[in-house]
């Protein structure tokens, strides 16, 4: 089978064929492994886990967001196995990407539970009812791994939009019982970066490989927001 490989070497872009004898339940990134261990040593991508888990192997395969290691090679049902680095981030070299901005818009939102008093010396357990966690439960599968940034409209024209999994994450932390940090995280949302900026393509919500849904997440946080802002109105 052959593998069309999108490169950059720092200065330029250009694209690298090879040939790969494929075997059942191989995935895309058993191939990659095998084109750079016996091909092209000079190959560069990222990996961690190799279970889905890390997201570490994100990358488009031909032409949409997946999860290398979760791929299997057959389930493309192509001659050509077409691979490039994600859309809307800095590539650093070949399949790799930069990935500081998506992490410090993401840190902006406070991805951790909040409480207004926290006691080390006596520490008490938060109970959360199964209906509490179903509430949030789906937005804490998100894997950090990119994909739905990379298919954003709107984080592909401006570079201040917070995007798609931190709406999602501030959502989580929002809904989660056991936080009490919403009146930090609503103004962050709400920014001239924020919600309001969301075409609505739900792109995001497509290409995630874990079935997070960030375009229910930006519709619930708009009307938090409009909340927010009504009882900012009323000093309520």
């Amino acid at each position: 089978m052959l593998f069309r490989i999108k490169r950059f070497d720092g200065e330029k872009e250009y694209w690298s064929e090879y040939e790969v004898e494929v075997r059942k339940g191989m995935t895309v990134l058993d191939a990659l492994f095998y084109i750079r261990e016996n091909l092209d040593g000079s190959l560069a991508f990222r990996v961690s886990c190799r279970m889905g888990v890390c997201g570490s192997c994100a990358m488009k395969i031909n032409h949409k967001p997946r999860l290398a290691c979760e791929t299997q090679i057959a389930d493309l049902k192509s001659d050509v196995i077409v691979i490039e680095p994600l859309d809307n981030y800095k590539v650093i070299k070949d399949l790799i990407v930069d990935f500081d901005g998506f992490f410090k818009k993401h840190a902006k939102v406070k991805p951790y539970l909040i409480r207004k008093v926290e006691n080390y010396e006596k520490p008490v357990e938060l109970i959360q009812t199964p209906k509490q966690l179903d509430s949030y439960y789906q937005f804490a599968l998100c894997i950090k791994c990119g994909a739905c940034y990379s298919v954003c409209p709107a984080s592909a024209t401006r570079k201040d939009y917070l995007g798609p999994a931190a709406f999602a994450s501030a959502y989580r932390f929002i809904k989660d019982s056991r936080d009490e940090g919403k009146e930090e995280r609503i103004p962050e949302v709400a920014c001239d970066g924020g919600v309001w900026r969301c075409h609505f393509a739900a792109e995001c919500s497509e290409v995630c490989p874990k079935n997070v849904d960030p375009a229910k997440a930006v519709q619930k946080l708009r009307w938090e927001a409009v909340k927010h802002s009504i009882r900012s109105l009323l000093r309520w």
